[in-house]
Parts: structure tokens; C-alpha cells; sequence
């Protein structure tokens, strides 16, 4: 997919300026890994906008099931190598042994366990943090280590990182850094894009349709998405949810369905291609997301450029991809969110405005910035001597 020529050239000229060719990406998944989510699809935007623009682009990652150690994509590199854990010492490694080649700037991307690149990069370098994992730790670890991973994110890492330029998704993002130590003249809010794919068109369906889409995984807490349209069936009969995605939580989620009798209106469709997601966010009344932690919240951005609203938990980085009343509402709750979603289905009128407003608010959000955007600070980092000692790497 070619982007504006107006932004590629600008991103070849602040590349140039700064003398950056060869950019190299840590990151914790491929886009290709049957796990990989919103983090993974920001880097390969990024990567893939940058390639476009004439850089030599190296993205590293852990091992993806069923692809090969190496590959090219959208003209960059993808090197898959280690498993889910021992990808963060072996690529730190090869980074600082240089062994696929030198590079002119170091892009990591922390998510949950970081690469502790302020150790041993030299360098022009940006660290990603797409928000602060908390609670988290306690949904996907064994206690001991839930409460490792927690130490080390809120009184470890900061300190390593604590001249080290971050960036992240949304204000309340870098508010939860602030938080736990990090400095902010050092963190740079800078959000996601939405694919130019999304568009409004298609088909509404017939009847009122709630789409929740990602990796069914605790943290996302479908089964709260599962019981409040239950509930919300009570004022809404004809009321119907549509899961997208694959995950572990899937046999549970599938037990819930069951246990309150909701098989004729809740559904799992399970991975989808791009082009089917494009067709059910068209057909959805209402795009919903009950997570407890988000950086962001892409696919509800995603939705609203194809003109469909969303019904959110208000935690951070929701707050931020949702404007409320405008894009979509922001529950408290989940008797709010069965509340809420009940009202999506029976309120004409406020589905209408909030479809004109949900595509005002996607339009402000393209990939051409968001690369442009994190090219600048990559490019701001390579001239360290023109901000004096503050902006030095750490």
C-alpha cells in the first residue's frame, strides 16, 4: 500500500538531515505471531512507512509459529528468533554485538518486559511504552511473578530508563508513567493512525449487532462484554454480540455463552482477514471494549473511521481513542456498560449523531503522522548537543 508521496518524502528528508539510513525495531511479537495484537500492528505501520520512504528497516522479534526465522514484509526486514522469553537477552545481544549489521538508530518497544536497551545501546534510540501493565501481571503470571514483573516496572525500570526518550499512545498513558517515576519533559505522547481501509460503507445490520474484537485474553474481559449484553437484552430483546479473535480464554468464554443461555445471540468468529473486519465494523451498531488496561484502544479508532460508535470501559487510553459523547460513550461499570449498550440499540437518534461524530474523530488519526512523528524524536535524539546534557541518551 503506497502512502502520500508528500509524507514519504518528508520522512527521507528528516531521516537525511539526521543522518539515520538504517533503523533496526526490538519487538516482543511479530505481526505474524498467532498472539500478536495493537502493538504489533503499530510497529509494522510504522516499519512499513518508513521502508516506503527509501530506510533500510530491521525488525526483531521473538520466534512466530509456522514462519520462517527470517523474511521481508512491506519492505522491511523481520528477523524471528528465541521463544517468549529468551528473545530479550538473545536480541539484546545480537544488538550490541551488532551482528545484523550496524545501525544508525535503535527503536525498542517495551511491552511488559522491556529490553533494557539504556544498558547497552550507543546511539540515536526512542522507547516505546504503549501504557503501564499494573494490574495485568496478576491476569497472565504465577503470583511470584506477577509481583517480579510489578517491581520491575514500577520501581526498576524507571530509574534504568529515566533519561531515556519514551514515548506513548495517550495522555493518560504518560499520566501512569508519571506515576511510577518517569520524568515528562522525557515522554512524548504521540498516537496511533487509523488504516486508510477503514472507511464507512457496507451494510448496517438488521438487527442491533455489538462487536468486540482482540485477543480473548483476562485482560480484555470479554466475559463481562458476554453478560452485559445479556443484560442489556432485557430493554434491547433483539440485541446480538459478535466476538472477533482467537485466544485462551475462548473454551471459558464459550462455557459462559452456555451457562446463561446466549448461544442464539452471542458469537465467536474466531481470526478474520482484514478485508472481513472492514465488513463487520460496517455492520456493527456499536464496537465494545470491556478491558481493564489499554494503551490505546485501536480497534475502537478503527470502527469509528468506518463511522460505527463505541461503548468503552473509561480506563486510560480508552479516554483517549473515545471521545465521549462525540465518538462514543464511556461506562463506569458494567451495570453502566449493559446500561449503555442497551441505549446504542434503541436510541436512533443518538446513533446517528454519534456515527457523524465518530468519523470526525477517526479523521484526525492517520499512520503518515504517527511515523513522521516518532521519525522526529528519532531524529531530535541524533543531535543531542543542540538540547544540551538533559536530552542525552541514558
Amino acid at each position: 500500500m503506497n502512502d502520500n508521496p508528500d509524507h514519504l518524502q518528508k520522512l527521507g528528508d528528516i531521516a537525511a538531515t539526521a543522518g539515520i539510513r538504517r533503523i533496526h525495531i526490538l519487538a516482543w511479537r511479530d505481526l505474524e505471531d498467532v498472539e500478536a495484537g495493537g502493538s504489533e500492528v503499530h510497529a509494522g505501520e510504522v516499519a512499513r512507512l518508513w521502508a516506503e520512504a527509501g530506510l533500510e528497516v530491521v525488525m526483531r522479534t521473538s520466534y512466530a509459529q509456522g514462519h520462517t526465522a527470517r523474511a521481508t514484509r512491506d519492505g522491511y526486514q523481520v528477523i524471528r528468533k528465541a521463544g517468549r522469553y529468551m528473545v530479550f537477552p538473545r536480541a539484546a545481544g545480537s544488538e550490541a554485538m551488532h551482528r545484523y549489521g550496524k545501525r544508525d538508530a535503535l527503536v525498542e518497544i517495551w511491552n511488559g518486559m522491556p529490553f533494557f536497551s539504556p544498558l547497552w545501546a550507543t546511539g540515536p534510540r526512542v522507547v516505546f511504552l504503549h501504557h503501564v501493565h499494573a494490574d495485568m501481571w496478576k491476569m497472565v503470571l504465577p503470583p511470584n511473578l506477577a509481583r517480579m514483573g510489578d517491581v520491575l516496572e514500577r520501581r526498576v525500570a524507571p530509574q534504568i530508563y529515566r533519561r531515556s526518550r519514551m514515548i506513548t499512545l495517550s495522555p493518560s498513558s504518560k499520566q501512569e508513567m508519571l506515576d511510577i517515576g518517569f520524568k515528562a519533559d522525557r515522554i512524548e505522547v504521540i498516537p496511533p493512525g487509523v488504516d486508510r481501509r477503514f472507511t464507512p460503507g457496507g451494510t448496517r445490520s438488521t438487527k442491533p449487532l455489538v462487536v468486540g474484537v482482540g485477543r480473548l485474553v483476562p485482560v480484555k474481559r470479554f466475559d463481562r462484554l458476554i453478560r452485559a449484553v445479556t443484560t442489556a437484552r432485557a430493554s434491547a430483546p433483539d440485541l446480538e454480540l459478535l466476538l472477533v479473535g482467537t485466544g485462551p480464554d475462548k473454551p471459558a468464554l464459550e462455557e459462559l455463552v452456555e451457562s446463561l443461555d446466549a448461544t442464539s445471540f452471542v458469537r465467536f468468529a474466531g481470526r478474520v482477514s482484514d478485508d472481513q473486519l472492514v465488513d463487520i465494523y460496517r455492520s456493527a451498531w456499536a464496537v465494545a471494549s470491556s478491558s481493564v488496561r489499554e494503551g490505546w484502544g485501536m480497534t475502537l479508532t478503527e470502527a469509528a473511521a468506518c463511522g460505527t460508535p463505541s461503548v468503552a470501559t473509561r480506563i486510560p487510553g480508552h479516554t483517549d481513542a473515545v471521545a465521549e459523547g462525540q465518538s462514543g460513550l464511556l461506562v463506569d461499570d458494567d451495570a453502566d456498560l449493559a446500561r449503555q449498550l442497551a441505549r446504542i440499540a434503541t436510541d436512533a437518534q443518538l446513533r446517528a449523531t454519534l456515527h457523524r461524530g465518530a468519523l470526525e474523530h477517526a479523521a484526525g488519526f492517520t499512520w503518515s503522522v504517527t511515523a513522521t512523528r516518532i521519525l522526529e524524536a528519532l531524529a531530535q535524539e541524533a543531535r543531542p548537543r543542540s538540547r544540551g546534557a538533559a536530552g542525552r541518551l541514558g
